[in-house]
């Protein structure tokens, strides 16, 4: 009877052994994975903050919250089942859905980009200002869905090749990972004004802190504001640009590689970072002009049907 004892919590001790390092597999090809999708990642954290510039102080904490809840609704509910049900049937989709989905990327750069031309700004703030926090929260967890659907394709890219109870542990952890680091970034911006205000209020360094994080802020957004731009094009015309070697159109990637491999050799010691920057650069700038594009034919066309329907 001890024996079988000993034996049994041998077998146990054997399976834990094997579940903690199963775990760590996970763990480690989850965050390999998540690093792959950096820049949607800092386009996510990026956009959010301007959803609630418009709302008062105690009500950006609820939004962001609700936001968070909706983007996992969107990661769990509806991308999780879609991307893996597409890998395990029908895998040759994902590339043509991420390339939509890039696409749609680019165009949402080109669009702030031109909005800042065009001096458009003064008119999108006004209109923020008279939507309700339903339509604010609707119209953030849209466009989650988009950067969080980027988000787990890119992951998925990276595991195709795991076993299918593997992806679904490792999509889970970066869904899950991913949500709790955008929107806590994004509530520490948004409540980084009131903590400078109350700091403000004390003496001495604190004081001085808390007036510079005042000062700061309208900086910040601006910056978070360009990265998010910059961090579209560059995602969008980067997964368009891989997207398209896939599908046999080898001309762009091989440029741009080259390109790169050229700039790399001619630097030395930074060659890792001015190459890196070479494929970065070439890749916003075909996603700008990919999204410019987009922004023409989509204006062309909402423009017809206003025409076409003036009432």
């Amino acid at each position: 009877m001890a024996g079988g004892l000993v034996a049994l919590l041998d077998d146990v001790a054997v399976l834990a052994r094997a579940a903690a390092a199963s775990i760590d597999d996970v763990g480690a090809a989850a965050a390999k994975a998540g690093a792959k999708a950096t820049g949607v990642v800092i386009d996510d954290a990026a956009v959010t903050p301007q959803y609630v510039r418009s709302l008062a102080a105690d009500r950006e904490l609820p939004i962001i919250k609700r936001i968070a809840l909706g983007s996992l609704r969107n990661k769990f509910l509806v991308i999780l089942p879609t991307v893996l049900l597409l890998s395990q049937f029908l895998p040759w989709l994902l590339t043509p859905i991420l390339m939509l989905g890039g696409a749609y990327l680019c165009f949402e750069g080109a669009e702030k980009v031109w909005a800042r031309i065009a001096h458009h700004d003064a008119h999108g703030a006004g209109e923020e200002k008279v939507q309700d926090e339903k339509t604010l929260v609707a119209g953030a967890v849209r466009t989650d869905l988009i950067l969080s659907a980027e988000i787990m394709v890119i992951t998925l890219n990276e595991v195709i090749e795991e076993a299918f109870w593997s992806r679904l542990a490792i999509l889970a952890v970066v869904a899950l990972v991913m949500t709790v680091l955008v929107y806590g970034v994004v509530a520490l911006i948004v409540r980084m004004d009131d903590a400078g205000l109350r700091l403000s209020q004390l003496s001495g360094a604190a004081a001085a802190f808390g007036r510079s994080l005042v000062r700061a802020m309208p900086v910040v957004l601006t910056v978070l504001t360009v990265v998010g731009t910059a961090a579209m094009l560059w995602v969008g015309g980067h997964i368009l640009l891989v997207g398209a070697d896939e599908l046999g159109l080898h001309v762009l990637y091989e440029a741009v590689h080259h390109w790169e491999e050229a700039a790399h050799d001619a630097t030395g010691a930074l060659g890792g970072l001015v190459g890196w920057l070479v494929n970065t650069v070439a890749s916003a700038v075909l996603g700008l002009l990919v999204g410019a594009l987009v922004v023409l034919v989509v204006t062309f066309t909402l423009h017809r049907r206003k025409s076409a329907n003036p009432h």
